[in-house]
This record gives structure tokens, sequence and C-alpha cells, in this order.
């Protein structure tokens, strides 16, 4: 699959910006040379671009998906019981253009094609934005947040605004503490979704199917255990306990394509761990909470890792290092879609097929006022 790190959202007619396999953004250099030596270095890794790697017909029924993350929807502090003026207008017109994405064309630059009838939408957590704050007013914001999501979201498809189903996660605006009003609408909502074929024993992390993808849900972190602690700045709920526990029941050795999704961003964790260090300042996540995450990973065909929480999109190969390679895991951080300080944001567009995963990238400069498929696309074997 064709990877590349971080970049800001763009539009159309907006120059390239050069992605350096390193991580490490440069100054932006002629399109066309540009264009070349990318396509030059993936010739010579085997890679090929999701322009000129379409599903082939007759390699399985294709499904497509969204992902978002960091809708952050925000009540109104002085009127808590209505939303703020300008995530009412963010998160209004992003919701509007995913009604109406569907049967759009893709313009060459990013593929070609149209947008396929989407089954589903992933949402990568952060869905809304004072589920970390305490006291009666946040408490209320709580509660006008969350209803607002999913009055514009729904749940199973047409009980909303979208026409097809929604699968979200926690994150730390959601509940750092993995306790709260957002938490219980998880789980309740994980009663009725649709398609769900297993459920953590606290009811908060779940597993479907997206076509023929093996799609896990965990939450802000993975992790074992259901506490913060000296070491931890979020409550992992148990996720790693269950995602051990599903994909050995649910997966074990038939390789079927998994697809694990997280709100925090992983590789930057990825530190050596020493569970005899003594403590020091709590982390967003544990070094040993990450390594313990990579090896759980490593019997299965995972194809694809989503998470949010940056504000920026990067997408990269995760070996289990801070360090970007050419083999590890496919990890795609998704842009803000929503927040209500945002301009630029992005989302995924995801198509699967018997044989392959491409994934390609939506995006707006001006709150989505306007939009356009960036010249970004990423494609890749389900067969590993």
């Amino acid at each position: 699959m064709s990877l590349s790190t971080s970049s800001p959202a763009a539009t159309a007619g907006d120059s390239a910006v050069v992605v350096d396999p390193t991580c490490v953004e440069r100054p932006p250099v002629d399109r066309r040379r540009f264009l070349g030596a990318v396509a030059a270095a993936m010739l010579a890794r085997g890679a090929t671009s999701a322009a000129a790697d379409q599903p082939a017909v007759g390699e399985g029924e294709p499904f497509a998906f969204f992902v978002v993350a960091d809708t952050h929807y925000l009540a109104d502090k002085n009127a808590p019981a209505k939303l703020d003026a300008e995530s009412l207008a963010h998160t209004r017109d992003f919701v509007d253009l995913l009604r109406k994405l569907p049967g759009t064309p893709i313009p060459q630059t990013a593929g070609g094609g149209r947008v396929r009838a989407v089954g589903g939408l992933l949402h990568c957590g952060d869905v809304i934005d004072s589920g970390d704050k305490n006291g009666r007013t946040f408490e209320e914001m709580q509660r006008t947040e969350w209803a607002a999501f999913e009055e514009d979201y729904g749940l199973r498809g047409g009980d909303g605004k979208l026409p097809f189903p929604v699968y979200e996660l926690h994150g730390n605006h959601d509940s750092p503490g993995g306790a709260g009003h957002a938490i219980d609408r998880i789980v309740e909502r994980n009663r009725s979704r649709p398609g769900v074929i297993a459920v953590s024993d606290n009811g908060l992390h779940y597993a479907w199917r997206f076509g023929p993808l093996h799609m896990v849900n965990l939450g802000i972190t993975v992790g074992s255990g259901d506490e913060r602690d000296a070491l931890r700045q979020f409550n992992p709920r148990s996720s790693l306990e269950f995602l051990q526990s599903h994909l050995a029941k649910h997966v074990g050795e038939s390789r079927r394509p998994v697809v694990v999704s997280h709100h925090l961003d992983v590789a930057q964790y990825s530190k050596p761990c020493d569970p005899g260090a003594p403590p020091t300042k709590p982390s967003w996540w544990t070094a040993c909470d990450v390594r313990n995450f990579y090896e759980a990973l490593r019997p299965y065909n995972v194809v694809a890792l989503f998470n949010g929480h940056t504000h920026a999109r990067r997408v990269q190969r995760w070996n289990g290092t801070p360090k970007p390679d050419l083999v590890g895991y496919r990890s795609f951080n998704g842009d803000d879609a929503s927040h209500f300080h945002g301009r630029q944001q992005g989302m995924f567009y995801g198509e699967a097929t018997g044989a392959r995963l491409v994934v390609r990238e939506y995006a707006t400069r001006d709150a989505w006022k306007s939009a356009a498929w960036t010249s970004e696309g990423w494609s890749g074997p389900l067969e590993g």
C-alpha cells in the first residue's frame, strides 16, 4: 500500500506538498518533479497508488465506508441546552456533505470512479467536546452534545440524517475515565447496533463486519485492566482483554482481514517497555500497553488501523516503534472532521473487495463550505 505522512488538507488546484517517509516536512517543490519522484519510489518498493490500483471486477463484492474522527460537538456554556453556533454550523455542513457524497464522481487525480453506496461509517472518537470536564453545567452540555450527534448521525441508518449505520468509539473528550454520559450511550447503542457480532463484558468495545473486513472498536487506548493509575492518563476499560479474546475466538487462523480502531495515535507512544520502572507522571498511552497491543495483533492479518485525535492527517506504517518504516501495520490517522475551531478538516473514504483495500481522503479548507478529493490515496492487499 502506498503510504505517506502528514500534510495539510488540500483542495482542487493546490500545489503538491512534499511528504517525506521519515516524517519530516520539507518545503514545496515542483509538482511534476515531485510526482515523478514519488512514482519512482513506489515502483522501487513494489507499491502502487490508489489511482493506479483499482479493485478488479470479480475479486469480491465491493464494500464502501466512511471514516471520521473528532467531530467535537460543543454546547453553548451560557445556554447548555443548545449547541454553540459555530459547532452547529460545522457539524451540520459536514453531515449534509456525508449524506450527499455517495454516487458523486471521484476525479482521476484521486483514482477516478464514483463514491459507492456506503455501507457504514466509522467514528474514531471525540464525538463530543465536554465529556472530559466536570460540574453540573458540563454534564448538561454533554447531554446536549451527544443528543445532537445522535440526531445527526443516527445509529441504524435512516434514524438520523444519514442513510447508513454508524459505529463510534470514545475519545479523551468523550470520557477520559471511561464513565459518564457518552459511555452510557455507547453501551446502550451497542445493544441494537446493526451487525455487531461481539461486545465486551463491560458493553463498551465491540466488533462487526464491513464486507470482507472484520472490524474491532477499542476506545481511547488499548490496554489491560479497568482503571487509571500512576502510569495511565486514561482508563483503557479492559480493551486489550477484549481484543485478545475476540480475535482468538472469531478470527483465529482464518487470515480474515482485520481492521482495528482506537482514538489516540499510537506511534509516538511506542517506547521501550520497562514494567519495573518507577512511576513518573501518567502517560496518555503507556509504553507497555502499546507493546502489548502490538504483540496482540501479530498473529492476525491486520490490514489497517484507524485513529483520530491529532487533528491532522498522518498515514504511515507502524512497526511497534516511533519510527515509520516500509513495513508494518498500515496506520491511518484521520484529520478532525468538524471541530468548532477547525477550518482545515478531512475524512477518509474506504473501499474493500475480496482482494484489496483502497483508502482516499476528502478534505476542506473552509469548514465544509467547499471540499474536494486530495491527490492522496493508499491501496493494498487484503490477504496478508
